[in-house]
């Protein structure tokens, strides 16, 4: 969705960065609408109004949900509700008119558009397996739309849109095929050296404050560690470079995470209630659509779907390899052990794993 929107507002703003761009350099682009991201301190470009933002968001959740099914699994539509008002209650955005939803579709996929509109597939709710491990996937992408990430990556299409209009302007009266040339090569290296990189550290920003809002919430923030882990467990899309990726790999994200639990934890004690992981799911039985069941998950869409959102992280579809993700400045070392997780209270005790209790993984 945050494509469509590029595409309806890039002439525009495109010309009025093509001035920008003249007359500070591209360097100084950032000065013109700079924000800080409050959990973590990091400066972003903004181009985009939140009005506008939250306006957008609402319209596109409205024709997402026009086009998906609702489910009708009761349990996964309760969970959703509670583990979302939870995250809602620490996010800090009492003027979000929250709602969350659960779409009847195998993708395992999850959004949060602006002004707090969630949806999570029922796809991905059997690797959560719990109420903790939902709040993983939840408070993720809640995090994407708390720190503006469509709003930002639109502020950078119109910058690396409106370089490539200066350029082509510039060159006009060169010859055709070195035109094209310089085109192809800003091209290349607007996308691995500005957009890709951009997207991974949105991702990683989204991993960092969405742990907080968990623990926060009163889920033990060492499940997130361990969700990433089970979901590489099961395989994936083979990328060859993470550095040609939008997403860090799965491990990746993993390690990371382990590496933020003392400060998450100790928000975690300070939480009013502590749950651990929460009631376990309960996985139906039934298929999570009317059209016929598939022992294989579909693929989830694309980001440049119409349903898509623009502060959406696509959970990639797993496949029987794992993936193995490796470059020069990363490592995963041999048999890293996580953290136990953190009890709950006493008090919550109920809400721990009950006796048959299954893992709908492992089934």
């Amino acid at each position: 969705m945050v494509r469509v929107w590029e595409r309806r507002h890039s002439k525009a703003i495109g010309s009025k960065v093509i001035a920008c761009v003249t007359l500070l350099g591209l360097t100084s682009v950032p000065l013109a609408g700079c924000r800080t991201v409050e959990m973590t301190g990091r400066k972003q470009l903004l181009l985009v109004p939140e009005d506008q933002e939250l306006a957008m968001g609402i319209t596109a959740f409205q024709e997402t949900l026009s086009g998906e099914p609702e489910s009708q699994n009761a349990h996964y539509r309760e969970m959703v509700q509670r583990v979302g008002q939870r995250i809602a209650k620490v996010a800090s955005r009492d003027d979000y008119e929250w709602e969350f939803h659960v779409i009847a579709s195998p993708q395992q996929n999850a959004f949060c558009l602006p002004g707090g509109k969630v949806a999570v597939y029922e796809g991905i709710i059997p690797v959560c397996e719990s109420e903790a491990g939902l709040a993983v996937v939840m408070s993720h992408e809640i995090a994407h739309a708390l720190a503006r990430h469509g709003g930002e990556r639109m502020s950078q299409g119109y910058v690396v849109n409106g370089v490539g209009m200066a350029i082509d302007r510039i060159t006009k009266n060169q010859e055709e095929a070195r035109r094209e040339k310089l085109k192809q090569a800003y091209g290349v290296a607007s996308e691995v050296g500005f957009v890709l990189p951009y997207s991974r550290k949105h991702e990683s920003e989204a991993d960092h404050m969405g742990l907080m809002l968990m623990a926060k919430a009163g889920y033990d923030p060492a499940e997130a560690p361990r969700f990433w882990q089970r979901f590489a467990s099961l395989g994936g899309d083979q990328q060859s470079f993470e550095f040609l990726s939008t997403h860090p790999s799965d491990d990746r994200r993993a390690l990371d995470l382990a590496a933020l639990l003392p400060e998450a934890a100790a928000l975690y004690q300070q939480a009013p209630d502590r749950l651990g992981r929460g009631q376990l799911l309960m996985i139906s039985s039934q298929p999570p659509t009317t059209q016929a069941a598939s022992a294989t998950p579909t693929a989830p869409a694309a980001l440049n779907d119409p349903s898509a959102s623009i502060a959406r992280a696509t959970f990639q579809q797993p496949t029987s390899q794992p993936r193995n993700f490796r470059q020069p400045n990363f490592e995963q070392p041999a048999g890293t052990a996580l953290p136990p997780p953190l009890m709950p209270s006493p008090e919550r005790d109920e809400l721990n794993d009950q006796p048959g209790d299954t893992n709908p993984l492992r089934e």
